[in-house]
C-alpha cells in the first residue's frame, strides 16, 4: 500500500475538481469544446452530424453534463462517447449517456468495465458496469471516425497509464486529446496494477510528441488547456525522476529509504496538484 486515507481526499481536493453544479468550458476551435467539471477533462465536437464526446466525468456530474449538451442540441444530437481509459472519473457519465450514444474504446477498456475492477491507491472498488454503459466499438491498434468535417483519430498508447488507453486526434482541427498519458502540471497517478508504467509512459509521452507540433493544442486529462512545451515539461518530469528513483534504488536503497531522502527540489513543483513527492515515488519504484 502506497498511501494512507488521507490521500484520498486529497486525490479529491486537488487532482480532481471539486463536486461543481456545472461545467466550466473553454472553447479550444471552431467545433470543440474544453469541459472541466469535477473528474477528467471532456472534450465536445460538435456539428450538423451531432457531437463526439471524449470521456464523460463522475456519476455525480451526469446531470450537469446533461445540461451542458443541452446546449448544443440535447442528447439525441450525442452520436459517439469515446472514453479514453476505464477509471471512473472518465467513465461513471457511460451509465447516463449510454443509451443515447455509441461508446467506443481499446478493446480492454470494454473488458475492464465489464468486470470488477479496484485501485488500491484511493481505496476505490469499480462494480462491473450494465452493458448498456460499456463500450460497444472498440478496437486494437487504431481507429478512425469522419464526423462535421472533421477527422477522429483513435490510438491506443499501451502500457502507459493503463493497458487500454487511447489519445483523440482531432486531425483537421490540430487538437490532440491525450486521456490521462498526459496530466498538465503535476504529477500523474499511474495506474501500475492496470497495466501502466512510469517508464512506457514516458516513451509514449516522447512518441506523442513527435506527432504535435508547436500550434497543437492539447487537452490534458487532468489541469489546463496545454501546449507542447507543456507535454515537453511533463515528459522532462517523467524521466528525470524516473533516473533520480532508478540511481537510489542502485545504491541499494529500499523505497521507504528512497521516499524519505525524497527527489530533487526542482520538482517540487509538480506535488503541488494531486500527488505527493512521496506517493510519486512510491509510483516510480513500483515502475522500475
Amino acid at each position: 500500500m502506497i498511501c494512507s486515507v488521507p490521500l484520498v481526499a486529497q486525490a479529491e481536493n486537488h487532482g480532481h475538481k471539486a463536486e461543481t453544479p456545472s461545467f466550466r468550458t473553454t472553447q479550444v476551435s471552431d467545433q470543440i469544446l474544453l469541459l472541466q467539471g469535477k473528474g477528467g477533462n471532456i472534450a465536445l465536437l460538435k456539428g450538423e452530424q451531432g457531437m463526439l464526446m471524449v470521456d464523460d466525468d463522475y456519476k455525480s456530474l451526469s446531470p450537469a453534463l446533461t445540461r451542458e449538451v443541452a446546449k448544443h442540441g440535447g442528447l439525441e444530437k450525442l452520436t459517439y462517447v469515446v472514453n479514453t481509459h476505464w477509471h471512473g472519473d472518465h467513465t461513471q457519465g457511460n451509465l447516463a449517456l449510454g443509451e443515447h450514444a455509441q461508446i467506443v474504446a481499446h478493446d480492454n477498456v470494454r473488458v475492464r468495465l465489464l468486470t470488477k475492477q479496484e485501485i488500491r491507491l484511493f481505496n476505490m472498488v469499480s462494480e462491473p458496469y450494465p452493458e448498456a454503459a460499456v463500450p460497444s466499438l472498440t478496437y486494437d491498434s487504431t481507429l478512425t471516425l469522419h464526423m462535421n468535417g472533421e477527422t477522429v483519430k483513435l490510438v491506443h498508447y499501451a502500457g502507459g497509464h493503463t493497458d487500454g488507453d487511447s489519445v483523440v486526434f482531432f486531425t483537421n482541427a490540430n487538437v490532440v486529446h491525450t486521456g490521462d498519458h498526459f496530466f498538465n502540471g503535476f504529477f500523474p497517478f499511474v495506474d501500475v496494477d492496470s497495466g501502466g508504467n512510469v517508464l512506457k509512459m514516458a516513451q509514449n509521452i516522447e512518441a506523442l510528441l513527435a506527432e504535435l507540433d508547436d500550434e497543437t493544442k492539447i487537452i490534458p486529462g487532468h489541469g489546463p488547456l496545454a501546449t507542447k512545451a507543456d507535454m515537453k515539461a511533463f515528459h522532462a518530469m517523467l524521466v528525470g525522476t524516473a533516473a533520480e528513483v532508478q540511481a537510489m534504488k542502485d545504491q541499494g536503497m529500499n523505497l521507504g529509504q528512497i521516499q524519505l531522502k525524497g527527489l530533487s527540489d526542482r520538482w517540487d513543483e509538480w506535488a503541488d496538484g494531486f500527488l505527493s513527492s512521496r506517493v510519486w515515488i512510491g509510483i516510480v519504484y513500483a515502475s522500475l
